[in-house]
């Protein structure tokens, strides 16, 4: 009795690749949401006193904007599978976390968020490998 093994074919985007795209899709939308609020609602945030990094909250709400729209269009890159995206998705995703960092004093519970979001589509794009998945 002979037994036949059908190879396997490998997928055209590995699986981390596929989860970096749907998280930096979902910290794109959150952001942009979040600077369109800080652009149309000046009250809806926390006005704090002596910070460091004080801006206006609709300088912020710019900020987050174009963070959004960056973060978006390099996560529809990796969901897609384009090699640039990889490395372009660290840098995004770096200054993006680094802007929900300073984002904290005006709404921690949102810029924690997003920074847990971040950093998993960061170890994700990290972590992913060219060669396929094996099971």
């Amino acid at each position: 009795m002979s037994q036949t093994t059908v190879p396997r074919t490998a997928s055209p985007t590995p699986h981390r690749a596929v989860f970096a795209g749907v998280l930096l899709m979902l910290s794109g939308v959150m952001n942009v949401l979040q600077g369109i609020t800080a652009i149309a609602k000046d009250d809806f945030y926390v006005h704090i006193g002596n910070y460091a990094y004080k801006f206006s909250l609709t300088s912020w709400g710019w900020i987050h904007l174009i963070l959004g729209i960056a973060v978006a269009i390099v996560g529809w890159g990796a969901y897609s599978g384009a090699r640039w995206a990889r490395v372009t998705g660290v840098a995004v995703v770096c200054v993006a976390m680094l802007g929900n960092f300073l984002w904290l004093p005006y709404q921690p519970w949102w810029a924690v968020t997003l920074l847990a979001i971040d950093g998993f589509a960061l170890w994700s794009l990290i972590g992913h490998g060219d060669e396929p998945a094996r099971y």
